[in-house]
């Protein structure tokens, strides 16, 4: 089935969700391929997004759901697909970065007094992008019916009014009461936002669909609003979880030859850089917060951080410190990124109050100093010469992405316990060669490493957006997906 393109401005489907996790980010992946695969011009839009997941893209950085869903549009991500990013550093705070920046005058508002200030810029390129586009397809946050946040909304309803969308309401049937979430969620909204409602999805199913009847006819009865898809349990869609860590499970490919702890810091970022190591054969991939967690692992990362020096404060709580330490000592294999690069070295020091300033691990000869400006850019490099554990990366390039405010070099008194093995100072190893520390974001994404280190192929993120597009193709009710870019 194809379409035609429709006239200006796009036409803008919108999923929404019951709650957080209920399967949003994935759901809105999918329509985008869905919708490109009909000859249409796509584009993926969310308003806030709150998350430590981010990718670089031209003019800044947005969130890295924003990132997949244009990929999955065949588009190229843009700042204004993510306009607003919220990046969590403690519970009461965030930076606020809008339109690709950092703004620390918004950073320092409270969260209430945002909204009417971003507003005019998310409205604007929301409208800038149904101009470009046939179709929109805009991805919620949350729930659209947290009657406490209604007024100062931004993200759920307030967008889909302005946009005129077509709304999905999505809600996790795993965990149980998705017929009250979905009747309680369409209660809640005011009436003229209820309009906007066309189509219920049940996602994580498992079992018998036939014994959901009569359920969804009689919320139908209720509400007006028909029950369009009903999602199976899908453990190996291939996307990361869009909020915290992504599956908390340890599962492998066919028989385990490494096991790859990854410390599950409180305020971790970018951990959807790792999502690819889940489809190489025998890897086993376990998200660690204390000693047990690590124990028998063959490599510890030490993953990406919004807050570093917190982090490590944490780390150290739970005794993990010792325990990577020793790790270390009987010649494990560490890895830092970025974030876990600077915890690696000798210390952390903040002359702005960017970060914080800690004493580091110590096994790495480095030292990293905060600066105001943040660096974010894409970047391609080749390892140089590495020694031990990680000499399959030599002369191996890599494309990947820096976002961080720290800039580290090499401490004057300890230069002899390591070196530098990417050009400006990108990685570095220690002398004994099984600690590598790496700025670039992105490792296990890139075809050549993941070739060397494992001598392996991920799927293809093509394959992977062609099956999410199969998948809700086979699953929403004959028609529905083609409707709701229709015409009235």
């Amino acid at each position: 089935m194809s379409f035609k393109a429709k006239s200006r401005p796009a036409r803008c489907v919108m999923v929404l969700g019951t709650t957080s996790g209920a399967g949003k980010s994935w759901l809105a992946t999918a329509l985008c391929r869905w919708y490109a695969r009909q000859g249409l011009k796509v584009a993926p839009f969310k308003a806030q997004n709150m998350s430590n997941n981010a990718r670089v893209v031209d003019g800044g950085e947005i969130g890295s759901a924003q990132y997949f869903q244009a990929l999955a549009a065949n588009a190229v991500p843009d700042v204004r697909m993510n306009p607003l990013l919220l990046k969590p550093e403690r519970d009461t705070h965030s930076q606020v970065v809008l339109m690709g920046q950092v703004s620390e005058a918004l950073s320092a508002l409270p969260w209430r007094g945002r909204s009417e200030r971003v507003w005019p810029q998310i409205a604007q390129a929301l409208d800038e992008l149904r101009a470009e586009n046939d179709v929109v397809v805009i991805e919620g946050a949350g729930s659209p019916a947290e009657i406490n946040l209604m007024a100062s909304d931004i993200v759920n309803m307030r967008v889909a009014r302005h946009a005129e969308a077509r709304c999905l309401l999505a809600t996790d049937i795993d965990r149980g009461g998705a017929f009250a979430h979905l009747y309680g969620t369409w209660a809640l909204l005011p009436e003229a936002d209820r309009s906007l409602l066309h189509g219920f999805v049940l996602n994580k199913f498992r079992g018998d669909a036939s014994l959901l009847s009569p359920a969804p006819e009689k919320l139908q009865a209720l509400t007006g609003v028909p029950t369009v898809a009903t999602l199976p349990m899908w453990w190996q869609h291939g996307l990361p979880e869009e909020d915290g860590v992504f599956d908390d499970r340890s599962r492998a490919s066919g028989k385990v030859t490494k096991t790859v702890a990854v410390i599950a810091c409180p305020r971790i970022s970018n951990l959807d850089e790792f999502q690819s190591l889940k489809n190489v054969p025998g890897v086993r991939l376990v998200w660690a917060r204390s000693p047990a967690d690590v124990a028998g692992a063959d490599w510890i990362v030490l993953p990406g951080s919004k807050h570093t020096s917190g982090d490590l404060a944490w780390l150290r709580a739970q005794g993990l410190d010792g325990a990577v330490a020793a790790h270390a000592a009987r010649g494990g294999v560490v890895l830092g990124i970025c974030g876990g690069l600077q915890m690696l070295g000798e210390a952390l020091v903040d002359p702005h109050g960017i970060d914080g300033n800690a004493p580091g691990l110590g096994l790495l000869p480095l030292v990293t100093v905060f600066e105001r400006e943040k660096t974010v850019r894409h970047r391609a490099a080749t390892f140089g010469t590495l020694t031990g554990d990680w000499a399959a990366l030599s002369g191996v390039p890599m494309a990947g992405y820096e976002i961080h405010h720290g800039q580290t070099a090499a401490h004057p008194q300890l230069a002899h316990d390591g070196h530098a093995v990417m050009p400006e100072g990108l990685a570095w190893q220690n002398a004994r060669g099984n600690v590598l520390g790496l700025y670039l974001h992105g490792l296990f994404e890139d075809a050549a490493v993941l070739h060397a280190l494992f001598g392996a192929a991920a799927p293809t993120l093509d394959s992977t957006f062609d099956g999410l597009a199969d998948f809700i193709d086979t699953h929403f009710d004959a028609g529905v997906l083609a409707g709701l870019i229709e015409s009235a």
